[in-house]
């Protein structure tokens, strides 16, 4: 077995109320500093960033993750891991028909920068990202799944947009193999509380600031070499799924 230290949440310049320093090649320079093997781009209702990131953190020795911060209809919001890019920018479409468009304030929100791997500016989102789409959240593991993603509820912990502080209780009825947590220190407390034995448990940092990446600690323990990063997404995805 192999450790791999992770962080499953992070977002670029592209997120409304993320910094423009967090640009792909920023966030991979930033992951190699804290000692990071995997990183997951997981941008709030998008995954356009996610090409240059991946080209980003192949260049650092990183394996990338695409992935997305969903927000349900109930404004949850829900992270979705794709082992494959093409399969995530496929997501990206049928979510961009599922957004409740709203026009941007640049003076708010900052201004949504969609960037190539040479952390250029090749255009902006002008519709807030933030908000909530149509989806359910009861919709969310089959549609993901249709695309060959997985997805679980994230930072549980936390008040503001949290499944739990949502819905008074976690969603155990639906199929959800994980449950992301921002402070470890919670994790006992909420495993009592809402009977969450059977389910994995994830920290990760929700970085919207390149100082908000937190240096090495959580790992996945995988029986591959990271001489593949292929490799490692494949068991990575395996792991999460409980398999």
């Amino acid at each position: 077995m192999n450790r791999y230290y992770y962080d499953l949440h992070l977002h670029s310049c592209l997120s409304p109320c993320a910094d423009n320093d967090n640009t792909p090649n920023n966030l991979a320079g930033v992951g190699v500093l804290a000692g990071l093997q995997i990183m997951a781009l997981t941008d709030h209702n998008t995954t356009k960033n996610c090409p240059a990131f991946f080209a980003a953190a192949k260049k650092q020795g990183i394996i990338p993750i695409a992935g997305m911060e969903l927000t349900t209809a109930e404004d949850i919001h829900v992270i979705c891991l794709f082992e494959k890019l093409c399969d995530a920018m496929q997501f990206d479409a049928a979510i961009e028909k599922r957004r409740v468009l709203i026009k941007n304030r640049t003076d708010i929100f900052g201004e949504q920068l969609i960037m190539n791997e040479l952390d250029e500016v090749i255009g902006q989102e002008k519709h807030l990202l933030s908000n909530a789409t149509t989806v359910s959240l009861d919709e969310c593991p089959a549609l993901v799944g249709k695309y060959g993603g997985i997805c679980y509820p994230a930072h549980i912990d936390r008040q503001s947009n949290g499944a739990v502080a949502v819905l008074g209780t976690f969603p155990s009825w639906l199929p959800f193999t994980c449950a992301e947590f921002h402070d470890k220190e919670k994790i006992g407390e909420m495993r009592k509380a809402y009977d969450l034995k059977n389910l994995q448990t994830i920290v990760c940092s929700d970085a919207h600031y390149l100082w908000d990446v937190r240096d090495k600690e959580h790992y996945f323990e995988l029986p591959v070499k990271a001489s593949s990063g292929d490799l490692v997404r494949k068991a990575l995805f395996r792991r999460l799924r409980g398999l």
